[in-house]
């Protein structure tokens, strides 16, 4: 009679031990590849240009009063505009559509950690020779199959994954400050050409106004028809402005439907009555330069992508060392479908596995090229994106600065131009001078009164975009989420 052998558990559980060894040897490996370090970017200490002009010290910042800049214009229609536009833009929804995208992906990635099980089945039937006995063989099982990510290029993957989750984050961002600025660009634009408009529309009337005094002088002896022809091709001639400006002012209300996703004469009921230009408030916080680095979405996307090249690096280091599987079965295999899921049909297995390409190094080390390439890529355009914002600061600081100037002098041209319209008027019907010294002095006022509206609209337009180069409108996005 045999006696019964020993009861050793590592002998019976190795499969076991096996899977819990190399678990352990997974989770404890460090991830080839370099790790990602922010990069360090040098920033100015403070502004080239002038804080002056926008009513702020350099280092004044705070974020309660960039994230919803617009409103310190105080005009509700643009600010209604806004709200609408961030919860209908297209290139929003975009936006969001690929940040789905990307979390997708990540999901993708992420799921490479985990064992992967098939099912499978299969009928064959066999005769071994033309007068032999046919053979049917049924046999159906699962396949299950767990790469170890000792060397981390799961994980990098993962990280790449997440890095271009949070870059898409940050486009979206991107694009909630341009949208909110652009929005506000336009409307003030929209409010411009309608003062403008009414600017025309009243010189119209002071020139026709013109034109009856010189015909009453002319009828009565004290001047030629040289005057009435003068004054009446003035009158045509501002006539003449006057349909590209109510043009200017269809096709603006246009862009801002376009803007808010409807249809382009959706707002024209709404936006056409005229509204006086949102003034320039008073201060805006400029802060430092370096806060751009946290504020810009622009600035921490390009940061993102640096993280995603650098982690790649690590995914195809990776694939330099072996790759370990643990793979397992379990089915049954019968010769009549009656006796398929009995137990002495049942077989089973389970065991790791190694594979190494060790004659592809050429392509593998090309391709970590590749990605260190790819880096520095990312490095570049993350400088250039830093340079890019600064620049933009800059461009809106000195043109603030500039047109408020410019301003400030065109209001004391529009005095002047008044009051000398109002004296060659006044000493013309007193025949006292001729009809040109009236003609130019009703073209300067004209042309005053028009180029200080533009300048109004451009003060505004430029701190609009100072706010959008600050990297402003971050409220709108939590408004969306809500």
């Amino acid at each position: 009679m045999e006696q019964d052998q020993p009861f050793i558990p590592w002998a019976v559980s190795r499969p076991v031990w096996l899977v819990l060894v190399l678990s352990l040897v997974a989770m404890a490996g460090c991830a080839v590849g370099p790790d990602f370090e922010r990069p360090e970017t040098e920033m100015p200490a403070g502004w080239a240009g002038s804080t002056a002009a926008v009513g702020a010290q350099a280092g004044e910042s705070t974020e309660a009063s960039l994230a919803e800049w617009w409103t310190v214009f105080q005009d509700a229609t643009l600010t209604s505009l806004i709200e609408r536009a961030v919860e209908s833009n297209l290139d929003l929804k975009l936006a969001e559509a690929r940040i789905r995208e990307a979390r997708a992906a990540r999901g993708v990635a992420a799921s490479a950690f985990g064992p992967t099980a098939d099912a499978t089945g299969s009928f064959r039937r066999s005769q071994a020779t033309g007068n032999g006995p046919v053979a049917n063989q049924y046999q159906a099982g699962f396949d299950a199959g767990w790469e170890l990510d000792i060397f981390g290029g799961t994980r990098r993957a993962v990280e790449a994954a997440d890095a271009d989750l949070q870059a898409a984050e940050e486009d979206r961002r991107d694009v909630l400050v341009t949208l909110t600025a652009e929005v506000a660009r336009t409307y003030i634009e929209l409010r411009a050409f309608q003062q403008q408009l009414d600017i025309g529309q009243r010189n119209l009337a002071a020139q026709e106004r013109s034109v009856e005094l010189s015909e009453k002088r002319f009828q009565a002896g004290f001047v030629s028809s040289l005057d009435v022809a003068n004054a009446k091709a003035q009158v045509a001639t501002t006539t003449a402005e006057i349909p590209l400006l109510e043009a200017s002012v269809r096709q603006t209300i246009y862009s801002l439907s376009v803007l808010l996703a409807l249809d382009p004469a959706a707002l024209v009921e709404e936006l056409s009555p005229p509204t006086a230009i949102p003034p320039a408030p008073p201060t805006v916080p400029v802060g430092v330069p370096s806060d751009l680095l946290r504020r810009r979405p622009d600035i921490r996307a390009a940061e993102a992508g640096i993280h995603a090249t650098t982690a790649r690096i690590g995914v195809a280091t990776a694939d330099l060392f072996p790759k370990v599987n643990l793979a397992g079965s379990i089915g049954w295999q019968a010769g009549d479908l009656g006796s398929l899921f009995d137990t002495a049909s049942r077989f089973s297995s389970l065991g790791p596995s190694v594979s190494w390409s060790l004659f592809q190094s050429g392509r593998i080390r090309s391709n970590i090229e590749v990605q260190k390439a790819l880096e520095e890529q990312s490095f570049i355009a993350y400088r250039q994106t830093v340079l890019a914002a600064l620049e933009e600061v800059e461009d809106a600081l000195i043109a603030s600065e500039k047109e408020q100037e410019r301003r400030h002098a065109l209001v004391e041209a529009l005095d002047a131009n008044r009051k000398a319209v109002d004296l060659a008027t006044q000493l013309y019907s007193q025949g006292q001078t001729d009809f040109l010294s009236v003609l130019d002095a009703q073209r300067s006022l004209y042309s005053s009164e028009d180029a200080l509206a533009q300048s109004t609209r451009t003060v505004s337009t430029n701190l609009v975009a100072l706010y959008k180069a600050l990297g402003g409108g971050w409220a709108a996005e939590l408004a969306a989420q809500k």
